[in-house]
């Protein structure tokens, strides 16, 4: 996604721009429902953008015949006073990923390219590892679907901001490693942003075209999409509205993304409208049919993660995520961010209809409100689908699938230590219902028959159980948790709440002690030591924590290179690491005379915790992080 600075008339001349333009000034842009109604809808959003401090928005609802509605809210430069309109340009973000998606299928149905055909043998100089590769290559599909099993981009990748564009081969040497399978591809899915920017290296090496030349003239032209741009230029600029912190004054720079096809499209809410009437008339643009129907369809259809051969039809297709709402409605689309800029297109194919918006500001609860007002606007006419009537639960099932499961598919391999701890969860199943439950939180599931189960208000399976080669899971669209055995959960689940006790009572020990040590009262206690150690382990911990909650809006710029801040970050598990450890060995080679027994034995107990958590960070490659590589 970096940023190439290109003139107006290197992406489309005159005569294509005025042919654009014609187009979507043809389409029925009037109101289809009752402008009262949209304007109390834009009265409603107004009120969560200015209760939110997100300066701007643009939006439109769609349907097969035109635009039903289209508003640009708000400012998109808040200290010129801009005004938003429909025709400002707003980062998309992944949903970028769904035109590589489109691209793919393009060169499927002129015969050029196979879904199915290995990666490697389609780009060999583009550098991946795959340890299934001999007997499970990854193919073009798990570029698309997200079943790879490759770790998602790491900060260095995120953190990358160079003004002057990178090549498409340039972003994806900057970090190779991060492209490795760490399970069979086709397996589980797991969100990755590398997969669209090899889809693109195909795309580049079977028609010899830069892959944004190739989208520009197959796509954004033909769909009536006339100033959507990948680059900075100097128009996209000019139409470009700012992406502000939460404050909603202080805006962050242009991010000129390594890798482009992942995220950094630039568009407006009225020509992400013509992109909704795409889809909602099954290929065909502006211009004429573009793709075929079956195509589009393949597009919104998952298949090769272990969901989807469960019978999901829930989760990834390509670059298509299909998901489900508790009216029973089935959603089709993608949703995208970049520091300070949030974006959602959903469409719903049966009934026609479907929608854009995109904010400049990265609050999320604004983001969630309004694609939630959009929705209830959408479907409030019409007919909800028909749920599907619970099924009993075989008794074999309810015997092999009863009982603890843990996360088993982490985005970022950075963060895989905290789903065997906060990725645990019970499944208990009984008569017609599947309860998922941690704590006090549960979450309650219908069986639709089999081993497939629907949330109680959807209306279709969005969960199976299903027998694989790394054991029984409980499958979600976008979630898969392995069973493991009770006494494995209890023990998590002892030893964590025991080193949270422990961490919480070093501190607060340390007031009482530090106290009588500040007053001078402590000259004769012996093996003082062996109380500040693991004090010492602690605010080590303190400090790693620390840095990530203070790193902010910056985090990943201050964490994706080599700074003050990344190398703390390091510095900060050697030193919980040096600190618990030698607790631990200062405790048991103590000479206890003289020492108060329950201070004793309270240094013990917590050095061997943190001795144990260590070992635990170790293992998962937190001990010695660098962030920045």
């Amino acid at each position: 996604m970096n940023a190439r600075r290109l003139s107006a008339a290197r992406f489309l001349g005159p005569a294509a721009i005025l042919i654009t333009a014609a187009a979507i000034a043809a389409e029925p842009d009037r109101p289809v429902i009752p402008a009262k109604s949209t304007s109390e809808l834009e009265q409603r959003i107004t009120k969560i953008l200015t209760e939110r401090k997100v300066p701007g928005a643009g939006m439109v609802i769609a349907n097969r015949d035109g635009i039903v509605w289209i508003a640009g809210i708000g400012k998109a430069d808040v200290a010129e006073g801009k005004a938003a309109t429909p025709d400002t340009l707003f980062r998309i973000g992944s949903i970028s990923k769904t035109f590589a998606a489109l691209a793919a299928l393009k060169l499927v149905e002129e015969g050029r390219l196979k879904l199915e055909a290995p990666v490697h043998s389609l780009v060999p100089d583009v550098q991946f590892s795959n340890p299934w590769e001999a007997t499970d290559p990854i193919r073009v599909v798990h570029l698309l679907e997200h079943t790879t099993g490759w770790d998602d981009w790491h900060l260095k990748e995120y953190a990358h901001n160079d003004p002057k564009p990178a090549s498409l081969g340039e972003g994806l040497a900057l970090c190779p490693e991060s492209r490795t399978s760490r399970w069979r591809p086709g397996t589980r899915s797991s969100y990755c942003n590398s997969g669209p920017a090899v889809v693109a290296a195909v795309v580049e090496k079977v028609t010899g075209q830069r892959f944004e030349d190739y989208v520009e003239g197959n796509f954004f032209k033909p769909i009536g999409m006339p100033t959507a741009d990948y680059l900075l230029s100097p128009r996209t600029q000019a139409l470009l509205t700012k992406l502000y912190h939460e404050d909603g004054r202080t805006p962050y720079p242009y991010w000129h993304i390594a890798m482009r096809p992942a995220g950094s499209i630039n568009a407006s809410a009225r020509e992400m409208g013509a992109y909704l009437r795409f889809f909602l008339r099954r290929g065909e643009g502006a211009a004429g049919q573009i793709l075929s129907e079956s195509s589009i369809v393949r597009m919104e259809t998952p298949t090769t993660y272990w969901g989807a051969q469960g019978g999901l039809k829930t989760g990834y297709g390509l670059h298509n995520y299909t998901t489900l709402d508790d009216l029973g409605f089935v959603w089709h689309g993608h949703n995208g961010g970049v520091d300070g800029g949030l974006s959602e297109m959903a469409y719903l194919p049966e009934q026609g209809v479907g929608y854009f918006f995109s904010i400049n500001s990265g609050n999320g609860e604004a983001f969630d409100k309004i694609g939630k007002e959009l929705k209830a606007f959408i479907t409030r006419d019409l007919s909800r689908p028909t749920l599907p009537v619970a099924q009993p639960i075989p008794l074999r099932l309810q015997q092999d699938y009863s009982g603890w499961y843990q996360g088993d598919n982490p985005r970022e391999q950075m963060m895989a230590f905290i789903d065997p701890i906060l990725g645990l969860f019970h499944v208990s199943l009984d008569g017609d219902k599947l309860r998922l439950s941690f704590v006090t939180w549960t979450e309650t599931y219908l069986s639709v028959g089999g081993p497939r189960f629907r949330g109680e208000k959807k209306g279709a399976a969005d969960v199976v159980l299903m027998e694989t080669e790394a054991g029984r899971i409980f499958q979600t669209s976008g979630g898969t948790m392995r069973k493991i055995s009770a006494l494995r959960a209890w023990t998590r689940i002892v030893l964590t709440t025991l080193f949270i006790v422990a961490v919480v009572s070093v501190p607060l020990f340390a007031l009482v002690w530090g106290t009588r040590w500040a007053f001078r009262r402590m000259k004769e206690v012996p093996n003082l030591h062996v109380r500040v150690l693991p004090l010492l382990a602690v605010l080590a911990l303190g400090a790693f924590i620390g840095i990530i909650m203070l790193g902010g809006d910056d985090l990943i710029a201050r964490l994706g290179h080599r700074t003050w801040w990344s190398m703390g970050l390091t510095a900060s598990t050697w030193a919980f690491a040096a600190f618990s450890v030698a607790s631990l060995l200062a405790s048991i080679g103590v000479d206890r005379r003289g020492m108060n027994r329950w201070a004793y034995t309270h240094s013990l107990l917590t050095s061997i915790l943190l001795s144990l958590a260590t070992l635990y960070l170790a293992c998962f490659g937190i001990i010695g992080l660098r962030t920045w590589i």
